[in-house]
């Protein structure tokens, strides 16, 4: 049985920017601050490391960020879920074909390893259609290192499956370096897809097992998964 873990962002969707100026809207209200939003590179971070790194940037004291941190996530969340427009959110090719049949695999367990906030996961995928095949995953809620997600996807994993999963029967799926990285930390395999912000290149001089350009063909990845 093989537990794979798929990112959502420049991954499985890219919601065209829109996130970016509603999480800047949420700062300026809860923080009174943006920070240096432009120019901050979002790919991989979890949501509550994207908030402490501009908020320590711009000056904001850490007590104050954490203190507040709940506030932001819901001022943000809350503008997500009225304003995402789903039509400017498009699902990555092979996507759909890929996910319909890994969840046809009885020796498959689907899952979500993601930086977003469980809630924003759920509004992202719901916008497209693509919750639906996931039941469950590690979320960046409370956690600001995505390299502390695997441990709660594989004990999450073993209340959804009753059995415990090691790091060779498991697969971290994305787009960016610190997918990879994530991976390497957890002796986890990593299948890089050049489909975000990083190139192929990068992805592949970081140590990812398998590097591919984007989510085709199915029956291609479906065995390079499986091997």
């Amino acid at each position: 049985m093989k537990l794979l873990l798929f990112d959502i962002d420049g991954t499985l969707v890219d919601c065209g920017g829109q996130p970016k100026p509603l999480f800047g809207e949420a700062l300026e209200e809860i923080y009174g601050a943006r920070g240096d939003l432009p120019g901050y590179d979002f790919s991989g971070k979890t949501d509550p490391r994207i908030v402490v790194d501009l908020m320590t940037a711009a000056g904001i004291p850490a007590p104050v960020i954490y203190e507040r941190m709940s506030e932001l996530r819901d001022a943000y969340l809350g503008r997500l879920a009225a304003r995402l427009e789903p039509e400017h959110v498009r699902i990555l090719p092979g996507v759909v074909e890929l996910l319909t049949v890994l969840a046809e695999r009885e020796e498959i367990v689907l899952a979500l390893l993601t930086g977003n906030w469980e809630r924003g996961a759920g509004i992202k995928l719901g916008s497209v259609g693509l919750q639906r095949f996931f039941e469950f995953g590690s979320f960046g809620d409370g956690q600001t290192d995505r390299r502390d997600l695997p441990p709660v996807a594989w004990a999450r994993a073993a209340e959804h499956c009753g059995r415990d999963f090691l790091p060779e029967e498991t697969w971290i799926i994305g787009d960016s370096l610190l997918d990879v990285d994530c991976a390497r930390a957890h002796g986890i395999p990593c299948l890089a897809v050049a489909t975000g912000r990083t190139e192929f290149a990068a992805l592949a001089a970081a140590g990812a097992e398998r590097v591919i350009t984007d989510l085709t063909p199915a029956d291609e990845i479906v065995a390079a998964l499986l091997a």
